[in-house]
């Protein structure tokens, strides 16, 4: 069996937890090359999942112009480098996996979307929360229309940020604080319930009671052309144990997860219609990272129809820069 090649560039907690042991697991594929500008901890890296030293890389040009063979690229460097590297894999030929942001901005992220579109490589953007098991049984009924049209969602992760790293909290770095960690995530599952309707107005607020350059805590309130509305709640301190949600409400009936429930109006009854006897894995986050890398692996091999193009992602990152417009402005904004 032809295996599929991989790269991954950068070496941070994510790619040493999640991607590299799960990508090792898989048959069917060879880490071919890593690469990190930290080269000592890339050694070391390297040496734990038996990675020939050899195709250990400080630079992506070089990684690059040496393993003309590699198939995928898997990006989970820091964010303001994603926009550089991203383009200089596609402009090799390579197929490209971006974690999450896919950049700092829109700006960026078009740069991106565009060169894959030149390059005709496919672009895939990190949202593992779509690979969850919960959120993807509760997009099966939205996709049925069990529900009925959806209206409303409201949605929200407070938890503790993803990254203890000092550039996390730097907003040049970064591209901005608990909206553009946990609430691009919960934006891009609620637009993704939606359909990704046309963004109208954008109202939010942003507080920063434990961090200086970005914010800690936002409250936004989008409507789109359709009528339908979106309600985004994240914050790194405004808790005491993590929290995650996605609340859906449609003209026939409505759903939430953590856990999945589903309720449905019948004849002026409201009757719960959640599956019975689910067998969620054990440890959610892990597994959905697992069928992310698995989908991104089966669109190389040309099995799987991608899911969480660069075009979505463009979606999401406008009403990002919305939610900072809005921000900083005090008051709703139109976006164009």
């Amino acid at each position: 069996m032809e295996k599929t090649k991989i790269a991954v560039i950068g070496l941070g907690a994510l790619a040493q937890i999640i991607h590299l042991p799960c990508l090792s697991k898989m048959n069917d594929v060879e880490i071919e090359a890593i690469c990190d500008t930290d080269f000592s901890k890339a050694k070391k890296v390297a040496s734990r999942h038996n990675i020939n030293p050899k195709k250990v890389y400080k630079n992506t040009d070089d990684l690059l112009k040496e393993n003309p063979e590699i198939n995928g690229v898997i990006i989970s460097a820091q964010t303001n480098v994603h926009k550089d590297i991203a383009i200089s894999c596609l402009e090799s030929g390579k197929d490209v996996l971006v974690e999450r942001p896919i950049a700092r901005n829109m700006k960026e992220a078009e740069s991106i979307v565009n060169t894959a579109k030149k390059e005709k490589r496919k672009l895939m953007v990190g949202m593992n929360n779509r690979f969850r098991y919960d959120v993807m049984m509760q997009r099966s009924f939205v996709k049925s229309k069990e529900l009925g049209d959806i209206f409303f969602v409201k949605t929200g992760w407070l938890k503790t940020r993803s990254s203890i790293q000092k550039w996390f909290l730097e907003k040049d770095k970064s591209g901005g604080g608990v909206v553009i960690d946990n609430g691009l995530a919960m934006l891009d599952a609620g637009l993704w319930m939606l359909g990704f309707p046309e963004v109208f107005s954008v109202s939010a607020i942003n507080f920063s009671h434990n961090t200086k350059s970005v914010e800690d805590s936002n409250f936004t309130m989008i409507r789109f052309k359709n009528g339908s509305s979106l309600n985004l709640e994240v914050s790194w301190s405004l808790i005491r144990e993590e929290f995650f949600y996605c609340n859906i409400y449609g003209e026939k009936g409505s759903s939430s997860i953590n856990p999945l429930k589903v309720f449905k109006k019948m004849e002026n009854n409201v009757f719960d219609i959640t599956p019975k006897n689910i067998k969620m894995p054990s440890n959610l986050f892990k597994n959905s990272y697992e069928l992310e890398l698995k989908h991104f692996i089966g669109v190389l091999k040309g099995n799987d129809k991608l899911i969480s193009t660069g075009d979505e992602a463009l979606k999401v990152m406008h009403i990002i820069d919305c939610i900072y417009k809005s921000a900083k402005s005090g008051k709703e904004i139109i976006c164009k």
